[in-house]
């Protein structure tokens, strides 16, 4: 490095994650090992988000900036050997978002130290990336407390002339959870035919929605429960839970380039039949205790009651009283677990208290967290995630085209139906 041996950032305290309105106080260290002539020291603090098409590219074809500040440290002078500081001190605006980062696009902060030196000679700069955590407290959403219930009911054909009736009704506990926290998945199936269903299946979804010069779309399966079929006229009755793990939150406050949104989906495979429980990711957990099993039970009650069969099957399934049952789970995936040292216990198993922690948890990405409170150099904990897409969107033109609406498949739907008829 030349006469320059050391030029870095340290923040005071080792501090890396702050709140917006809070201010980022360091020094500059330089450690020279001869004289040096030199123009300015100037630090600058920043913080921009840039998106792109192609997945981790940094040529950003959209860029917002939220604030740039300059302070120049040390005017034009001359140096000797030896070691110095120079403090500095930036006030963060209150509507800055929080740090993000993603296949195509990411939300950062830093601050860069310019060693501007003579007129033939190098610059020399380094910089110390710091993280923002705007907080997202579920508590100021609307009705968050309340159940998240969603029904859709479908007439379909089997055995060219025979139809029936599936209906579908999903709930979770919340509107709303926090990383460690347990989505209770209740979910009532009837099946109306005589025709055995095909496995349901229960998925956590995100999908980041990047605002570049057309929108792309990253949708990620964070987990899944697949659980067994329905037999032909029976209802039955399927709960899970899925343990929310590291995620980023739902609202970038501040952001106009980058969105993230998550939803619970739930499919049947034969006859076909999806829904979706949008829910939030947030930093602050709802205050409100979950339903007991009492009161969920009452507010989930099934919108269709067993009935007979069409007059066309009595006689060729031999018709009977629905019967229910509760439906067994086949397998359950979720593309990471939480460490043991991250929480006592999750929410929701063997007890309803949780540890307290010294702060909120900040997750950048998918499975990479930053500890709120940090002794030394951090490295944040990155896992190898890959991209898994619902089988529903398969035939959508990934990235750049949106998921189907509601509408959209239920229009798919009814017109695979009638093809079928």
């Amino acid at each position: 490095m030349g006469k320059v041996q050391e030029l870095s950032v340290a923040l005071k305290d080792n501090k890396v994650v702050y709140s917006p309105g809070e201010f980022v106080t360091g020094e500059v260290r330089v450690k020279l090992s001869a004289h040096l002539n030199f123009k300015a020291l100037k630090v600058n603090c920043i913080g921009s988000c840039g998106v792109t098409n192609k997945a981790n590219d940094t040529a950003w074809q959209m860029e917002e900036q939220y604030f740039s500040s300059t302070l120049v440290v040390a005017e034009k002078g001359s140096l000797a050997a030896g070691e110095y500081t120079y403090p500095f001190q930036f006030l963060l605006p209150a509507t800055a978002p929080t740090s993000f980062e993603g296949l195509f696009g990411k939300i950062s902060y830093r601050v860069k130290a310019t060693l501007e030196t003579a007129r033939f000679s190098k610059d020399y700069k380094t910089e110390k990336v710091f993280y923002i955590l705007n907080l997202l407290n579920l508590n100021d959403i609307s009705d968050i407390e309340q159940p998240n219930v969603v029904s859709m009911t479908k007439k379909f054909s089997y055995l060219i002339v025979k139809s029936g009736v599936v209906a579908l009704t999903v709930s979770t506990n919340l509107k709303g959870y926090t990383s460690g926290q347990i989505i209770q998945l209740t979910t009532a199936i009837q099946n109306k035919s005589g025709k055995d269903m095909g496995t349901v299946v229960a998925s956590l979804i995100q999908k980041v929605t990047y605002k570049s010069k057309r929108l792309i779309y990253d949708l990620r399966t964070i987990a899944e429960v697949e659980g067994s079929g329905v037999k032909s006229w029976k209802h039955a009755e399927w709960k899970e839970q899925i343990i929310v793990p590291a995620l980023p939150q739902s609202s970038l406050h501040g952001c106009n380039l980058i969105q993230i949104d998550y939803f619970i989906q739930v499919s049947i495979r034969s006859p076909e039949i999806l829904v979706s429980l949008p829910i939030y990711i947030g930093n602050i957990a709802v205050n409100s205790p979950p339903l007991t099993p009492s009161r969920q039970s009452q507010a989930v009650q099934p919108t269709v009651i067993p009935t007979a069969p069409p007059a066309e099957d009595i006689g060729a399934t031999g018709y009977q009283p629905m019967d229910s049952i509760i439906l067994p789970t086949k397998s359950h995936s979720q593309q990471q677990t939480l460490s043991p040292h991250t929480y006592s216990q999750a929410s929701g198993f063997e007890s309803n208290t949780r540890e307290q922690l010294p702060g909120p948890m900040l997750c950048i990405s998918t499975g990479a967290t930053v500890p709120y409170y940090a002794d030394g150099p951090v490295v944040a904990d990155l896992s190898e995630n890959p991209l898994i897409l619902p089988p529903e969107y398969s035939s959508w033109a990934y990235p750049y085209d949106p998921p189907p609406t509601y509408e959209e498949s239920c229009s798919s739907a009814n017109s695979s139906m009638s093809a079928g008829q």
